[in-house]
């Protein structure tokens, strides 16, 4: 008997307890393209937070990452959320696939703006490099499968799904907050012997961060490779 992979398990879960809020939303009218929209604006959201705290913020003062990562796992939400609506509510459609689609890859690159935006604004300029690798990473996923289905193969293995792309940044983002709040914003940890810090409080961001950058760019290439072989079997 096959075993249900973990990410599927979870999945189920988290759909049990959201459905009473599903149906809530499709009682008071509530669209899959309507939930979706919400996901974009939500994330457009968090792009802002991540830009005031720039603008209004300094290097040391963390609380605005921590918001912004409270607010991405909040839309992300949404990510599951819409298709849930479509399928309890019989309003599956193929141009909704479409616009979750493409609202999705709009949501993370407006994300990954207000992060490199952040990052370069407080000089943070390796880490905004990693950022804008994990969104190029990101994105090359979701293409890599758009054109693998398109041509007939099924394409959704990987570690870093959109799922996990969400909840690396929303959580890493939203400890950092709490860290921050904690040992402060400006805290570094030096070793002897090193002449630079090993660690500092947005470290607990950015070391996602880098992580995701590596791993999403595996993602994509394992997923090439996993079509190249699908299609030589093909006649």
């Amino acid at each position: 008997m096959e075993k249900t992979p973990l990410r599927i398990v979870l999945q189920q879960i988290i759909y049990k307890v959201i459905n009473p809020f599903v149906k809530l939303l499709i009682k008071i009218g509530f669209t899959p393209n309507a939930v979706t929209t919400t996901g974009l604006i939500l994330n457009i959201g968090v792009a802002v937070i991540f830009v005031i705290g720039v603008e209004e913020g300094n290097r040391g003062d963390l609380t605005y990452v921590g918001w912004a990562g409270a607010l991405v796992l909040f839309a992300g939400l949404f990510d599951m959320l819409d298709g849930q609506v479509a399928r309890l509510g019989n309003m599956s459609s193929k141009f909704g696939a479409l616009y979750d689609s493409v609202l999705d890859r709009y949501s993370e690159l407006v994300m990954f703006l207000g992060i490199c935006y952040y990052l370069i604004g407080h000089h943070y300029f390796l880490s905004s490099l990693f950022a804008f690798i994990a969104l190029i990473g990101s994105m090359m996923v979701s293409y890599v499968r758009a054109r693998a289905e398109g041509l007939g193969i099924d394409c959704k293995g990987g570690l870093m799904q959109r799922p996990e792309r969400v909840v690396t940044i929303g959580v890493s983002a939203l400890a950092c907050g709490i860290t921050a709040h904690y040992l402060g914003g400006d805290y570094k940890l030096f070793i002897p012997g090193i002449p630079f810090q090993v660690f500092e409080t947005i470290s607990v961001f950015t070391i996602p961060l880098t992580v995701m950058a590596v791993l999403t760019n595996i993602t994509a290439i394992n997923r090439l490779r996993e079509s190249k072989k699908e299609l030589e079997k093909q006649p």
